[in-house]
This record gives C-alpha cells, sequence and structure tokens, in this order.
C-alpha cells in the first residue's frame, strides 16, 4: 500500500506533453543544390541561408532527369544542408516542387520526413528531406551518395 505523498502532477505533463520543435534545417541532394538551374528555389533562396554539406542515411538513384533518395541503412547521401527563416513558407514551396501532397501522402512523388542529417563539423540534427515515393524501376543506384559528381561524369 502507497503511503507517501502522490507527486505533482503538472511537472510531469509538461515533460509528456512538450511539443517536439519542428526542423529549421532542410537537406537537398539533388537539381535544388547549388550548381543547378536555381529558378526552381525563386521565391524562397532569400529564406535559406547555406549551413554547408552533409549527409544522410539513405541510399541514392538516378531516375533520369533528377535524383531519388529512399531510406536505407547501407549507404550515404550528400548534399547540402541550409536553414530556414521561415520554415512554413519554404516548406510549402519545397512540398509544391516536389510534388509533396499533405492530404495523399502516398501517392506523392515524393514524401516529407526528418531525418538525422550529419552537419559539417560532425554533430547531427534533425532536418527535411523530401524521399522519392515512386517505384524506382529500373533506376540505377549511385553508389557514391553524390549526385553533383555523379551528373559531371555521366
Amino acid at each position: 500500500m502507497y503511503s507517501g505523498t502522490p507527486a505533482p502532477l503538472a511537472p510531469l505533463l509538461g515533460v509528456l506533453f512538450t511539443p517536439v520543435p519542428v526542423a529549421d534545417l532542410v537537406f537537398f541532394y539533388g537539381t535544388l543544390m547549388a550548381g543547378f538551374d536555381r529558378r526552381r528555389r525563386a521565391g524562397i533562396d532569400n529564406k535559406l541561408t547555406y549551413i554547408g554539406r552533409g549527409s544522410i542515411q539513405a541510399a541514392l538513384f538516378d531516375v533520369g532527369i533528377y535524383p531519388a533518395a529512399v531510406p536505407a541503412s547501407d549507404g550515404a547521401v550528400w548534399g547540402e544542408v541550409y536553414e530556414m527563416s521561415e520554415p512554413a513558407t519554404v516548406l510549402a514551396a519545397l512540398d509544391e516542387i516536389e510534388g509533396y501532397r499533405h492530404s495523399d501522402p502516398d501517392r506523392s512523388l515524393y514524401t516529407r520526413a526528418q531525418t538525422d542529417v550529419t552537419l559539417p563539423d560532425g554533430r547531427r540534427a534533425a532536418a527535411w528531406v523530401y524521399f522519392y515515393n515512386a517505384p524506382l524501376g529500373r533506376a540505377t543506384r549511385i553508389p557514391s551518395g553524390d549526385y553533383l559528381e555523379h551528373v559531371k561524369v555521366r
């Protein structure tokens, strides 16, 4: 039988229901990186601050005119990490560019998810990334995980 004084509930509820912060970082691994036609980023470039190169745990495929990253434990995908000054605005624009539909994610070309990114200084942080969500078909895997290098040699 419990004979102690019950602990106050408010501090426990604060721990249990603390909102998860939304990542202010986004990771680009394809044609939205520097070195490609930046017109697709019109309207959001001024809301992005370049942090540096980074990597995520995934596999990268060449599906023709753009790359496709899919979550995978056996590879690294290299890209660029940006901090967003207005995450809601930037993510809404990127959702449109990447064909992500909140109301129907299963039928979206890409899905948006938070994943760990390894930053230039070795730290890890949560960042938004768009993973490919369609059949890969005959897409070839890019062993280096670096789309920028891949397009230079193909």
